[in-house]
Protein backbone atom coordinates (compact mmCIF):
# COMPACT_ATOMS: atom_id res chain seq x y z
CA UNK A 1 0.00 0.00 0.00
CA UNK A 2 2.98 2.41 0.44
CA UNK A 3 2.36 4.99 -1.53
CA UNK A 4 6.16 6.08 -1.96
CA UNK A 5 6.76 2.94 -4.55
CA UNK A 6 6.01 3.73 -7.56
CA UNK A 7 8.04 1.34 -9.73
CA UNK A 8 9.02 -2.75 -9.01
CA UNK A 9 10.15 -5.05 -11.27
CA UNK A 10 8.33 -8.32 -12.22
CA UNK A 11 10.61 -10.57 -10.27
CA UNK A 12 10.48 -8.32 -7.36
CA UNK A 13 7.09 -8.45 -7.49
CA UNK A 14 7.20 -12.01 -7.59
CA UNK A 15 9.50 -12.06 -4.55
CA UNK A 16 7.26 -10.17 -2.25
CA UNK A 17 4.00 -11.37 -3.03
CA UNK A 18 5.11 -15.29 -2.59
CA UNK A 19 6.53 -13.57 0.89
CA UNK A 20 3.32 -11.39 1.77
CA UNK A 21 1.67 -14.83 1.82
CA UNK A 22 3.70 -16.45 4.16
CA UNK A 23 3.83 -13.68 6.47
CA UNK A 24 -0.04 -14.74 7.41
CA UNK A 25 1.15 -17.96 9.18
CA UNK A 26 4.95 -17.72 9.80
CA UNK A 27 6.48 -13.80 9.88
CA UNK A 28 9.30 -13.45 8.23
CA UNK A 29 12.35 -11.06 9.22
CA UNK A 30 13.61 -10.47 5.75
CA UNK A 31 13.06 -6.63 4.67
CA UNK A 32 11.44 -7.44 1.54
CA UNK A 33 8.59 -9.23 3.16
CA UNK A 34 7.59 -5.22 4.36
CA UNK A 35 7.15 -2.11 2.11
CA UNK A 36 6.76 -2.25 -1.93
CA UNK A 37 3.77 -3.94 -1.87
CA UNK A 38 0.00 -3.07 -2.66
CA UNK A 39 -0.73 -3.86 1.05
CA UNK A 40 -0.95 -2.20 4.10
CA UNK A 41 2.63 -2.81 5.44
CA UNK A 42 3.45 -3.33 8.94
CA UNK A 43 6.67 -3.99 11.05
CA UNK A 44 6.14 -5.65 14.23
CA UNK A 45 8.26 -6.23 16.97
CA UNK A 46 8.50 -9.52 17.88
CA UNK A 47 5.89 -12.33 17.77
CA UNK A 48 2.90 -10.87 20.32
CA UNK A 49 2.73 -7.91 18.37
CA UNK A 50 3.00 -9.93 14.76
CA UNK A 51 0.34 -11.99 16.24
CA UNK A 52 -2.15 -9.09 16.76
CA UNK A 53 -0.97 -7.16 13.31
CA UNK A 54 -1.92 -10.82 11.41
CA UNK A 55 -4.89 -11.66 13.41
CA UNK A 56 -6.93 -7.85 12.83
CA UNK A 57 -5.31 -7.22 9.24
CA UNK A 58 -5.77 -10.49 7.71
CA UNK A 59 -6.10 -10.09 4.01
CA UNK A 60 -5.29 -6.38 3.99
CA UNK A 61 -1.86 -6.53 5.81
CA UNK A 62 1.63 -7.69 5.05
CA UNK A 63 2.86 -8.15 8.05
CA UNK A 64 6.99 -8.78 9.17
CA UNK A 65 8.76 -9.13 12.16
CA UNK A 66 12.08 -7.67 13.20
CA UNK A 67 12.65 -10.53 15.59
CA UNK A 68 13.61 -13.85 13.64
CA UNK A 69 11.61 -16.89 15.20
CA UNK A 70 13.91 -18.29 17.78
CA UNK A 71 15.67 -15.12 18.54
CA UNK A 72 15.26 -13.79 22.12
CA UNK A 73 13.96 -10.74 21.37
CA UNK A 74 15.81 -8.84 24.61
CA UNK A 75 19.25 -9.44 22.62
CA UNK A 76 17.88 -7.66 18.98
CA UNK A 77 19.97 -5.25 17.62
CA UNK A 78 18.68 -3.61 14.82
CA UNK A 79 20.45 -3.86 11.25
CA UNK A 80 20.99 -0.78 9.00
CA UNK A 81 18.47 -3.24 6.39
CA UNK A 82 15.56 -3.28 9.13
CA UNK A 83 15.91 0.66 9.38
CA UNK A 84 15.06 0.67 5.66
CA UNK A 85 12.20 -1.43 6.32
CA UNK A 86 10.65 0.60 8.53
CA UNK A 87 11.04 3.92 6.46
CA UNK A 88 9.43 1.89 3.43
CA UNK A 89 6.45 0.50 5.52
CA UNK A 90 3.08 1.90 6.41
CA UNK A 91 3.25 1.45 10.16
CA UNK A 92 5.27 -0.44 12.46
CA UNK A 93 3.63 -2.07 16.20
CA UNK A 94 5.79 -2.01 19.00
CA UNK A 95 6.21 -2.52 22.35
CA UNK A 96 8.60 0.33 24.15
CA UNK A 97 10.45 -0.62 26.77
CA UNK A 98 10.95 -4.29 25.85
CA UNK A 99 14.00 -3.83 22.66
CA UNK A 100 15.80 -0.44 23.28
CA UNK A 101 17.40 -1.06 20.05
CA UNK A 102 13.66 -1.29 18.32
CA UNK A 103 12.50 2.12 20.49
CA UNK A 104 15.86 3.30 18.88
CA UNK A 105 15.08 2.57 15.55
CA UNK A 106 11.17 3.45 15.46
CA UNK A 107 11.55 6.85 16.98
CA UNK A 108 14.34 7.75 14.40
CA UNK A 109 12.10 6.40 11.24
CA UNK A 110 11.28 9.58 10.05
CA UNK A 111 9.08 8.18 7.02
CA UNK A 112 7.17 5.94 9.17
CA UNK A 113 3.53 7.44 8.68
CA UNK A 114 2.00 5.36 11.82
CA UNK A 115 4.12 4.28 14.81
CA UNK A 116 2.06 2.32 17.23
CA UNK A 117 3.78 1.68 20.99
CA UNK A 118 0.94 -1.25 22.43
CA UNK A 119 2.64 0.06 25.74
CA UNK A 120 0.33 2.95 25.58
CA UNK A 121 -2.20 0.82 25.18
CA UNK A 122 -2.97 -0.62 28.26
CA UNK A 123 -1.01 0.04 31.66
CA UNK A 124 2.05 -1.76 32.28
CA UNK A 125 2.98 -1.50 35.99
CA UNK A 126 6.10 -2.18 38.03
CA UNK A 127 5.97 -5.30 39.84
CA UNK A 128 9.26 -4.14 42.05
CA UNK A 129 10.96 -7.18 43.57
CA UNK A 130 10.21 -10.63 41.74
CA UNK A 131 9.91 -12.16 45.19
CA UNK A 132 6.80 -12.55 47.42
CA UNK A 133 6.31 -12.41 50.78
CA UNK A 134 5.63 -14.89 53.23
CA UNK A 135 3.44 -14.71 56.59
CA UNK A 136 4.76 -13.67 59.90
CA UNK A 137 8.22 -12.72 56.93
CA UNK A 138 9.89 -9.24 55.83
CA UNK A 139 10.31 -8.89 52.27
CA UNK A 140 13.08 -10.45 50.98
CA UNK A 141 15.68 -8.01 50.15
CA UNK A 142 17.59 -8.86 47.16
CA UNK A 143 17.44 -5.78 45.08
CA UNK A 144 16.68 -5.22 41.56
CA UNK A 145 15.85 -2.39 39.45
CA UNK A 146 12.55 -1.59 38.89
CA UNK A 147 10.96 -0.91 35.42
CA UNK A 148 7.59 -1.64 33.90
CA UNK A 149 6.84 -5.18 33.48
CA UNK A 150 6.35 -5.31 29.45
CA UNK A 151 4.77 -9.17 29.62
CA UNK A 152 1.23 -7.70 29.20
CA UNK A 153 0.68 -10.44 26.21
CA UNK A 154 0.85 -13.43 28.86
CA UNK A 155 -2.69 -11.88 30.26
CA UNK A 156 -5.27 -12.22 28.03
CA UNK A 157 -7.70 -9.57 28.93
CA UNK A 158 -4.32 -6.96 28.91
CA UNK A 159 -3.58 -8.31 25.55
CA UNK A 160 -7.11 -8.14 24.42
CA UNK A 161 -6.73 -4.09 25.27
CA UNK A 162 -3.95 -3.99 22.89
CA UNK A 163 -5.90 -5.52 20.24
CA UNK A 164 -8.93 -2.81 20.69
CA UNK A 165 -6.42 -0.21 20.12
CA UNK A 166 -4.33 -1.65 17.76
CA UNK A 167 -7.92 -2.14 15.56
CA UNK A 168 -8.52 1.30 16.11
CA UNK A 169 -5.06 2.40 14.96
CA UNK A 170 -5.36 0.24 11.65
CA UNK A 171 -8.88 1.81 11.08
CA UNK A 172 -7.50 5.22 11.00
CA UNK A 173 -4.38 4.44 9.06
CA UNK A 174 -6.44 2.55 6.52
CA UNK A 175 -10.11 3.03 6.05
CA UNK A 176 -10.67 2.10 3.00
CA UNK A 177 -10.57 -1.66 4.77
CA UNK A 178 -11.74 -0.22 8.44
CA UNK A 179 -15.02 -2.20 8.72
CA UNK A 180 -13.28 -5.55 8.29
CA UNK A 181 -10.04 -4.22 11.07
CA UNK A 182 -12.95 -3.53 13.52
CA UNK A 183 -14.57 -6.85 12.64
CA UNK A 184 -11.19 -9.03 12.96
CA UNK A 185 -10.52 -7.30 16.03
CA UNK A 186 -13.74 -7.99 17.40
CA UNK A 187 -13.44 -11.52 16.47
CA UNK A 188 -9.82 -11.80 18.53
CA UNK A 189 -11.27 -9.94 21.39
CA UNK A 190 -13.71 -12.47 21.72
CA UNK A 191 -11.18 -15.60 21.39
CA UNK A 192 -9.11 -13.93 23.97
CA UNK A 193 -12.18 -13.24 26.80
CA UNK A 194 -13.09 -17.47 26.30
CA UNK A 195 -9.50 -17.89 26.96
CA UNK A 196 -9.38 -15.78 29.89
CA UNK A 197 -12.21 -17.88 31.33
CA UNK A 198 -10.38 -21.16 30.45
CA UNK A 199 -7.24 -19.66 32.85
CA UNK A 200 -9.88 -18.46 35.44
CA UNK A 201 -11.78 -21.66 35.49
CA UNK A 202 -8.87 -23.87 34.65
CA UNK A 203 -7.15 -22.43 37.92
CA UNK A 204 -9.37 -21.33 40.43
CA UNK A 205 -9.14 -24.68 42.54
CA UNK A 206 -5.70 -26.09 42.83
CA UNK A 207 -3.28 -27.26 45.92
CA UNK A 208 -0.54 -24.70 45.89
CA UNK A 209 -0.98 -20.75 43.94
CA UNK A 210 3.21 -20.75 43.73
CA UNK A 211 4.78 -21.83 41.06
CA UNK A 212 8.60 -21.53 39.97
CA UNK A 213 9.70 -19.76 36.39
CA UNK A 214 12.77 -18.75 34.83
CA UNK A 215 12.76 -14.98 34.50
CA UNK A 216 9.52 -12.88 35.51
CA UNK A 217 7.50 -12.90 32.41
CA UNK A 218 4.28 -14.08 34.29
CA UNK A 219 3.46 -11.97 36.60
CA UNK A 220 0.36 -10.08 35.18
CA UNK A 221 -0.81 -13.83 34.13
CA UNK A 222 -0.05 -14.95 38.32
CA UNK A 223 -1.94 -11.84 39.48
CA UNK A 224 -4.91 -12.24 36.84
CA UNK A 225 -5.52 -15.68 38.53
CA UNK A 226 -4.87 -15.30 41.86
CA UNK A 227 -1.35 -16.98 41.63
CA UNK A 228 2.28 -16.13 43.00
CA UNK A 229 5.28 -16.35 40.53
CA UNK A 230 8.37 -16.64 41.55
CA UNK A 231 10.84 -16.21 39.40
CA UNK A 232 14.72 -17.38 39.43
CA UNK A 233 16.12 -14.05 37.66
CA UNK A 234 14.48 -10.50 37.09
CA UNK A 235 12.51 -9.44 33.91
CA UNK A 236 16.13 -9.72 32.19
CA UNK A 237 15.93 -13.66 31.59
CA UNK A 238 20.15 -13.90 31.19
CA UNK A 239 21.05 -12.50 34.88
CA UNK A 240 22.44 -14.84 36.92
CA UNK A 241 20.42 -15.66 40.02
CA UNK A 242 22.99 -15.17 43.51
CA UNK A 243 22.95 -17.97 45.51
CA UNK A 244 21.24 -16.40 48.77
CA UNK A 245 18.44 -16.64 46.03
CA UNK A 246 18.61 -20.39 45.26
CA UNK A 247 18.60 -20.62 48.94
CA UNK A 248 15.62 -19.04 49.49
CA UNK A 249 13.96 -20.65 46.42
CA UNK A 250 14.41 -24.09 47.66
CA UNK A 251 13.42 -23.01 51.13
CA UNK A 252 10.03 -21.87 49.64
CA UNK A 253 9.18 -25.01 47.53
CA UNK A 254 9.38 -26.77 51.09
CA UNK A 255 6.97 -24.11 52.31
CA UNK A 256 4.65 -23.50 49.46
CA UNK A 257 4.13 -27.28 48.21
CA UNK A 258 5.90 -26.13 44.80
CA UNK A 259 6.68 -29.33 42.71
CA UNK A 260 7.68 -27.90 39.35
CA UNK A 261 10.43 -25.43 38.06
CA UNK A 262 9.35 -24.06 34.68
CA UNK A 263 11.52 -22.96 31.78
CA UNK A 264 11.34 -21.59 28.39
CA UNK A 265 12.14 -22.40 24.75
CA UNK A 266 14.33 -19.61 23.85
CA UNK A 267 16.52 -18.95 27.14
CA UNK A 268 18.85 -21.80 28.54
CA UNK A 269 17.53 -24.06 30.87
CA UNK A 270 20.23 -24.58 32.82
CA UNK A 271 19.98 -22.55 36.01
CA UNK A 272 16.07 -23.99 36.06
CA UNK A 273 17.38 -27.51 35.85
CA UNK A 274 20.11 -27.26 38.28
CA UNK A 275 17.59 -25.77 41.11
CA UNK A 276 14.96 -28.18 40.26
CA UNK A 277 17.67 -30.91 40.64
CA UNK A 278 18.89 -29.43 43.79
CA UNK A 279 15.46 -29.34 45.27
CA UNK A 280 13.96 -32.67 44.08
CA UNK A 281 11.39 -30.70 41.68
CA UNK A 282 10.04 -31.41 38.02
CA UNK A 283 10.35 -29.42 35.47
CA UNK A 284 8.53 -28.42 32.51
CA UNK A 285 7.78 -25.31 29.83
CA UNK A 286 6.48 -22.82 30.59
CA UNK A 287 6.59 -20.51 27.66
CA UNK A 288 6.15 -16.64 27.46
CA UNK A 289 5.31 -16.51 24.09
CA UNK A 290 8.61 -14.48 22.73
CA UNK A 291 8.61 -16.49 19.58
CA UNK A 292 7.39 -19.61 17.93
CA UNK A 293 9.55 -22.03 16.73
CA UNK A 294 9.81 -26.22 16.42
CA UNK A 295 10.19 -26.63 20.33
CA UNK A 296 6.89 -24.34 21.13
CA UNK A 297 3.75 -26.62 22.07
CA UNK A 298 1.68 -24.77 19.41
CA UNK A 299 1.64 -23.51 15.95
CA UNK A 300 0.24 -19.73 17.38
CA UNK A 301 -0.56 -17.70 20.32
CA UNK A 302 -3.45 -19.65 21.49
CA UNK A 303 -1.93 -23.19 20.96
CA UNK A 304 0.73 -21.97 22.97
CA UNK A 305 -1.44 -20.42 25.78
CA UNK A 306 -3.79 -23.26 25.89
CA UNK A 307 -0.24 -25.45 26.70
CA UNK A 308 0.72 -23.07 29.38
CA UNK A 309 -2.61 -23.65 31.13
CA UNK A 310 -2.33 -27.49 30.95
CA UNK A 311 1.16 -27.08 32.32
CA UNK A 312 0.05 -24.68 34.89
CA UNK A 313 -2.77 -26.45 36.13
CA UNK A 314 -0.52 -30.10 36.37
CA UNK A 315 2.15 -28.22 38.17
CA UNK A 316 -0.17 -26.65 41.02
CA UNK A 317 -2.40 -29.59 40.97
CA UNK A 318 -5.98 -28.22 39.60
CA UNK A 319 -8.82 -29.93 41.46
Amino acid sequence: MNVRRHHISALALAAVTALGAGTLSACSSDSAAAGNTDKFDVVASFYPMAFLAEQIGGGHVNVSSLTEPGQEPHDLEISAQQRAQLEESDAALYLKGLQPSVDEAIGQASGLKTKIDAATLTKLEDHGDVEHEHEGEEAHSEEEEHARDPHIWLDPVKYAEVAKGVGAAFEKADPDHAADYKKNTEALVKKLDGLNTEFADGLRNTKTKVFFTNHAAFTYLAERYGLTQEAISGLDPESEPSPARIKELQQEAKADGVTTVFYETLVSDKTAKTLADDAGLKTDVLDPLEGITDKSKGDDYFEVMQANLTALKTALGAK
